[in-house]
């Protein structure tokens, strides 16, 4: 019974951290700050506060390593997020404040993410803990976005996602146990693990290929095959399910076989996803959703326990914090590389796509440099 109280938690601060990204991070933020600020500021501004917040998290994880004090900066930065992210409704006359405030809330949401994730050494099905936090999550993100956005507006929805997020939050709070695990380590030794860093290295060309997709897919569907908008929702609706069936799918797999034996897969996943999508005929379009949706949760569910698994637990925050690195990252060399390959092919978006086969091909060879093509150990 403890167990599953324990699950459910960690379960719904999943389901509160994707509705607040949802509703503050990637829709009414930037459509309102971009009304009064220049949106290269903003973009500026944005990715400077990711990028302090790497090395913020480099430090702290090596102190919450250390210590063993994960799920004191868990809650406290948790709770930072929903403070700084309230205060927006009261600032929204005041955009380039807002907008330092909101580099603020960032930071701190991306701390409570590291240390988020280190949560899941405390459960002994770690791979269902990740699959079932990933599949709730997908269900917080299509509510969000299909029933709670119809009911918010500015000002207010700020303050309401930040409550509904801490709401959310609590059970994580008062039920996670702190895992015990600690060890003093150094950012030296860490960056001369090249296993380490390659492993990093492959998993962010997953994670580009991703993360250009749900920026882009809306736009992909109706420029190449002319769809309305309600039909890309049922596209990217079954994504959300293929995500919600795939997480589950995922994490009592990794339970079974181990996330170091069922990682590598997401190289074949999305390989199979790209080649599918330049040939697929629009009659046959719904299914690519679904298979977005499965690749989609794969990664989210496995790459955090790849780490966890493949390397010293007792350096877990530290470690995750590149993994942390790898999304923000992602967020803009994937759409950069992206753009490039439009202007290459003069607007090609099928052919587009199709040339972003070299982030898992090439993540797949930079994963057997890592692992010098071995079979991985599996964990039970």
């Amino acid at each position: 019974m403890r167990e599953k109280l324990r699950l459910l938690s960690f379960s719904l601060y999943d389901a509160g951290e994707t509705l607040l990204g949802a509703l503050v991070y990637s829709t009414f933020f930037p459509l309102f700050i971009t009304r009064y600020v220049d949106t290269k500021i903003y973009s500026i501004t944005y990715g400077s506060a990711f990028l302090f917040s790497f090395l913020l998290a480099l430090y702290l994880g090596k102190i919450a390593d250390t210590k063993g004090i994960r799920k004191q900066l868990f809650v406290i930065f948790s709770l930072l997020t929903a403070l700084f992210g309230s205060c927006l409704s009261f600032l929204t006359n005041l955009p380039y404040f807002a907008l330092l405030v909101y580099s603020f809330m960032a930071v701190f949401h991306q701390q409570a993410l590291v240390f988020y994730n280190s949560m899941l050494l405390g459960f002994t099905r770690k791979g269902f803990a990740s699959g079932l936090g990933v599949a709730v999550g997908y269900v917080s993100s299509a509510v969000s976005l299909i029933f709670l956005v119809r009911w918010m507006s500015l000002p207010d929805v700020f303050f309401q996602a930040c409550i509904l997020f801490t709401l959310l939050s609590l059970p994580s709070f008062l039920v996670l146990q702190n895992p015990s695990h600690r060890q003093s380590v150094t950012l030296r030794e860490i960056f001369r693990d090249k296993k380490f860093l390659l492993t990093i290295l492959s998993i962010l060309s997953l994670t580009e290929v991703a993360n250009t997709l749900i920026a882009m897919m809306g736009i992909y569907l109706r420029k190449v095959y002319g769809l309305e908008d309600t039909e890309i929702y049922k596209v990217i609706g079954l994504s959300a399910l293929g995500g919600v069936i795939g997480g589950a799918l995922f994490g009592k797999l990794s339970d079974k076989v181990g996330a170091l034996f069922l990682f590598p897969a997401g190289f074949f996943l999305w390989s199979s996803f790209l080649i599918t999508l330049y040939f697929i005929p629009k009659e046959f379009l719904l299914p690519i959703g679904f298979l977005a949706g499965i690749s989609l949760a794969h990664l989210w569910t496995t790459s955090r326990l790849f780490i966890i698994e493949g390397f010293p637990q007792t350096q877990v925050s530290l470690r995750l914090s590149f993994l942390s690195l790898t999304e923000r990252v992602a967020s803009t060399t994937g759409l950069f590389v992206w753009s490039l390959f439009l202007y290459a092919t003069d607007d090609n978006y099928k052919l587009s796509a199709l040339f972003m086969l070299i982030f898992p091909l090439a993540g797949f060879f930079i994963f057997q440099k890592a692992h010098r093509g071995k079979i991985l150990k599996i964990t039970p």
